[in-house]
């Protein structure tokens, strides 16, 4: 009797232990849906308030250019420079491969598969988030804690107008603009590079139309989507995470934290699932 009277406790025991984790995982999961039709919401209803002229005064206008300037335009000299340390890298780790199957002919598609399809648009990403996503989170955050949000509201001022829609749409714009950028640095030093140690053909000319022959309707596809869906959902994530502070100061930080590390998730997330819809 006492062994079976054990036997059972042991099985009431575990069972209670898994039904409780197994209700954790139910909770977490249900609660990133949540969060992704959350950033699905702030999305779809910038875009719709986006395509309104009405909605386009002048300063929202100013603010969406400032909020470009600030992501695109002050981090092009930092995202330039690592696109020329990233080109020359590809090209040197690459150059005994290339030495041994014909060089020149697959240089062009090499860089196009790594820097097109992968690393360009990955890389900006994380630097707009790095750099203006914690500063954008930061600054929800504290209007929140100084309930400047309320006052807007309160003067008639919409702040998904006002606040959230430039910062969408200054992000997303950001992030296409300077990827293509870093890209074309990358292919320049990459050539450039590869031409100093006999890699890439004395041709600038044959060399461009290699990259062009590589670069398929699919390739322009994916590269599109992983920089115009990820801009907007990391500006969506960080809005939403710097908005969700409820009044202490202390929440700041940890606010910005959040909003970085789902936004760079959100990113690695978006580009796995479209390089897998587009290659495989």
């Amino acid at each position: 009797m006492r062994g079976r009277a054990a036997t059972t406790l042991k099985i009431l025991v575990f069972g209670k232990v898994f039904m409780s984790v197994l209700g954790n995982i139910g909770a977490s999961f249900l609660q990133r849906v949540a969060n992704v039709r959350r950033v699905g919401a702030v999305i779809c209803g910038v875009l719709y308030l986006a395509v309104q002229p009405r909605y386009w005064p002048r300063t929202v206008r100013e603010r969406t250019a400032k909020q470009i300037l600030f992501t695109g335009y002050d981090a092009l000299s930092l995202v330039l420079l690592i696109s020329l340390l990233v080109g020359v890298s590809v090209v040197a780790q690459t150059h005994l491969w290339l030495s041994r199957f014909g060089q020149s002919d697959m240089l062009g598609p090499l860089l196009v598969a790594i820097l097109v399809r992968e690393v360009g648009p990955l890389l900006v990403n994380f630097i707009v988030v790095g750099r203006s996503g914690t500063a954008v989170a930061t600054e929800m955050a504290t209007m929140r804690v100084h309930r400047e949000i309320d006052v807007l509201d309160a003067q008639g001022v919409d702040p998904m107008v006002y606040i959230i829609m430039p910062r969408v749409l200054g992000m997303m714009l950001s992030v296409f603009g300077l990827t293509l950028m870093f890209i074309l640095g990358a292919f320049v030093s990459g050539y450039v590079f590869g031409f100093i140690i006999d890699v890439t053909p004395g041709d600038p000319v044959r060399f461009a139309v290699s990259l062009l022959r590589a670069v398929t309707p699919g390739t322009a596809i994916s590269l599109l989507v992983k920089t115009i869906l990820p801009g907007m959902v990391s500006a969506a994530i960080c809005c939403i995470e710097g908005l969700s502070v409820e009044g202490a100061l202390t929440e700041v930080p940890q606010a910005a934290t959040r909003a970085v590390v789902r936004s760079l998730a959100a990113a690695i997330a978006i580009s796995a699932i479209v390089t897998i819809l587009t290659y495989v």
